[in-house]
């Protein structure tokens, strides 16, 4: 219990007040615009600075374990998109949800959880590392490119050169100058982590307080109701069963030692908000960007349970192998 209850984090509980505070003062007029400026700055630092994160033995530990690695990206950017072009096909919810639920299924890994999911599974801790950082380096490319290959050109809201000059300005380019200056970087990323951190999450969160502020005065909880929100959260918990039933099959298949199977259980299984909603912010117009990230928030709580509670199971059964493994030769000795 201790292990789930230890992802409900005050982050968690920032993104629930900022939706609150969008919803009862969202920012109007000249406040609109600044947030709006402050919020694109946002997107631009956090890539300068997830470029400065990642290491080049990341990306290289990629190449060399890429039996792994394929399978996780083939899941993230091939089965999980397929999945969620099925589930938009539906018609369960407005057509800005639906959009927002295939829009979920086109994003790369988390780095983070599933790091940490992966070592409380007593799972391949490098792999993880270097699996979900090529993730969300492959998922710049991958992700606007399946937005602009799946979803409707009328949900853009712009044309498609000027989504791409979006793409290249506030998130490649930003990306690739934090990655050429990492070796002047590093350390200070190193150092200074906690702070890296706070910009990551507020960034996250100026993003939504622009999102849903906007989304709330063209009347998002007047077309949202409690039946649309139960649908969505139903429709995220299938689509996480799905592949991670998926993914641990997946994993037996290919004959991968369960070490490298809990890689693929987590970082193919899980969606990244820190990526996701900056990634919104610049493929979808504010008004409705709203609808479009709230099918994203929901998932990222229920891939928190239930990995939380996935990860600590099979810690446990590696710790019982290994006992028993420990315990084997002393018994015949005995």
């Amino acid at each position: 219990m201790r292990h789930l209850l230890a992802f409900f984090e005050p982050f968690i509980l920032s993104l629930l007040a900022t939706v609150a505070l969008a919803s009862i003062l969202p920012p109007q007029g000249t406040g609109q615009q600044i947030v709006s400026v402050a919020a694109n700055a946002a997107i631009v630092l956090l890539f300068f600075l997830h470029g400065a994160k990642l290491s080049r033995q990341a990306i290289m530990g990629a190449v060399l374990h890429w039996r792994l690695h394929l399978a996780t990206l083939v899941t993230t950017f091939v089965v999980f998109p397929a999945l969620g072009l099925l589930i938009y096909k539906l018609n369960l919810v407005d057509s800005r949800l639906a959009v927002g639920i295939l829009f979920l299924s086109l994003l790369p890994s988390t780095v983070q959880s599933s790091i940490a999911f992966t070592a409380m599974a007593r799972g391949n801790v490098a792999a993880a590392v270097c699996g979900a950082s090529f993730s969300n380096l492959v998922g710049i490319f991958a992700t606007p490119l399946l937005v602009t290959l799946l979803i409707a050109p009328s949900h853009s809201g712009s044309s498609g050169w000027h989504v791409a000059q979006s793409i290249f300005l506030q998130l490649l380019l930003p990306f690739l100058l934090g990655h050429a200056m990492r070796p002047l970087l590093a350390d200070s990323v190193a150092r200074h982590k906690k702070l890296v951190g706070l910009v990551d999450r507020g960034s996250i969160l100026l993003v939504v307080y622009s999102a849903f502020g906007a989304a709330v005065l063209e009347g998002l909880w007047n077309e949202v109701s409690i039946p649309d929100l139960l649908t969505i959260g139903v429709i995220c918990a299938v689509q996480l069963a799905i592949i991670l039933t998926f993914t641990w099959q997946l994993g037996r298949w290919l004959h991968f030692a369960p070490e490298d199977r809990a890689v693929l259980l987590f970082a193919g299984s899980k969606k990244s908000l820190a990526s996701g909603v900056p990634m919104a912010g610049v493929l979808f117009p504010a008004a409705s960007l709203g609808m479009i990230v709230l099918p994203l928030m929901i998932f990222h709580q229920l891939q928190l349970i239930v990995c939380a509670m996935i990860a600590r199971s099979l810690g446990e059964q590696a710790d019982e192998r290994s006992a028993a493994a420990k315990a084997a030769p002393a018994a015949e000795g005995g």
